[in-house]
């Protein structure tokens, strides 16, 4: 095993793809070599998710599972927002863990692998990669902001990432050029918030005037898309950009959390419910097409079957494309902890079925009036004689593919006659 050797497991959302990005620059910038087999690698690093207690319990059993296989002289380390604010929790399921280091202090990752080697060299801060770009296949994740300051009743991510904090303009276009110059074909913005982008320096409605920035900076890019919109700040810019510009995908995923006022209120969540109804019919009017998805959480704290009706005719009425839902988790620190969690498990899941059941019919009818359609796929790869990539609505790991016959490559940006749809995927031929 190579003493300069690192294994690198990434999990939870997009964001932490990013920050497991920089850490394999910084590591390989340092003279550091990636292996894929864990067993082959001198240092083991797990960046985790400590969003909810199931992501938590992922990275605990990956660590674990680490542990268990690794030999005399390897390093394992848990990093990420889990390491960020459950130390202890880490330090008492995953005794074996050699070192921890959070999300906040990413950066300090040479610093950690020196104390565990005093022979390995650590980079100046000025050696330090700024990157905060992941590649995902033809297709990267672009950091525009970190943190969050919305304080919702549930959310723990303000005490895991801390406040909002916007990326200067130039430092953005700067990973985009590079992006453009690496042959990427889509550029997804991600932050916790990203119609929040500027309002920590006092701009508003920023994120119109940066996207232009974007493209103006990466012409050749053909696809931009944008991840996490806030409701209630959905501006009339944005959804005139995304009418008007081609690149900028008609895709837009808007986490509404729930439906009813009352418990959006108790979650200090946005609860004019009417605006998601006007906006809605004002992005499908002037972007015809458009793609939206959305998140709702089940079981928060004094949902009623009243409540949970009101949720189920929202979602049924408003038809979105795309649709996760997640039992609600009482986290330590959140407001909503000191609320009784009194919505049993069972409960939960049973609304959840529910609602994913009706969410399935409204995807297969969606899916079907794409039949003798085109749509343009970026191709990521073959399977079994067919490729497979990505149209418009589709943003990597969360949503469909499209399955295509034909002759392509990877990387390419094909028109794909739709012939037959699934559930949440479509098949088609390369024309």
């Amino acid at each position: 095993m190579e003493k300069k050797s690192f294994y690198l497991y990434s999990l939870g959302c997009a964001k932490n793809t990013v920050d497991s990005n920089v850490l394999a620059q910084i590591l390989i910038r340092n003279g550091f070599k990636f292996e894929i087999n864990p067993q082959k690698a001198r240092f083991m690093i797990v960046n985790t998710c400590g969003f909810i207690k199931p992501a938590r319990d992922e990275a605990v059993e990956s660590l674990n599972e680490l542990d268990k296989i690794r030999k005399p002289g390897q390093y394992l380390l848990a990093v990420g927002c889990m390491a960020e604010k459950f130390r202890e929790e880490i330090q008492q399921r995953s005794p074996g863990v050699d070192g921890i280091l959070g999300t906040r202090s990413l950066r300090n990752i040479m610093r950690l692998i020196q104390s565990l080697d005093g022979s390995l060299t650590v980079s100046a801060p000025s050696d330090i990669p700024e990157n905060v770009v992941a590649p995902q296949g033809p297709s990267a994740y672009l950091k525009i902001a970190d943190g969050c300051s919305r304080n919702c009743a549930f959310c723990a991510i303000p005490l895991i990432k801390g406040k909002w904090q916007s990326r200067s303009v130039d430092d953005i276009l700067r990973d985009a050029r590079a992006l453009e110059k690496s042959g990427t074909r889509e550029i997804i913005l991600v932050a916790q918030d990203s119609t929040a982008y500027g309002i920590d320096r006092g701009e508003k409605d920023a994120l119109p005037g940066l996207i232009e920035k974007i493209m103006d900076a990466a012409p050749t890019v053909p696809w931009i898309r944008i991840l996490y919109a806030y409701p209630g700040i959905v501006s009339d810019r944005l959804i005139d950009l995304m009418a008007e510009n081609e690149r900028l995908l008609p895709y837009l995923d808007i986490p509404l959390q729930h439906a009813d006022p009352d418990v959006l209120k108790r979650m200090n969540r946005p609860a004019d419910v009417e605006w998601v109804y006007r906006t809605v019919a004002k992005m499908r009017e002037r972007v015809p097409g458009i793609a939206i998805r959305s998140t709702f959480i089940s079981g928060f704290p004094g949902e009623t079957e009243a409540q949970h009706q009101t949720l189920y005719n929202f979602i049924e009425e408003l038809k979105f494309d795309r649709v996760g839902i997640f039992p609600y988790y009482q986290e330590e620190g959140t407001p909503s902890a000191a609320m009784p969690d009194d919505v049993p498990p069972e409960v939960k899941q049973a609304r959840i079925d529910r609602i994913m059941a009706m969410q399935k019919r409204v995807s297969r009818k969606i899916n079907r009036s794409f039949i003798g359609e085109t749509l343009d796929v970026l191709i990521e790869g073959q399977d079994r004689g067919l490729y497979f990539g990505r149209s418009y609505r589709d943003a990597p790991e969360i949503d469909g593919y499209v399955f295509a016959e034909g002759t392509c490559g990877i990387g390419d940006i094909i028109p794909v006659k739709i012939q037959s749809a699934l559930d949440y995927d479509l098949t088609g031929k390369v024309i």
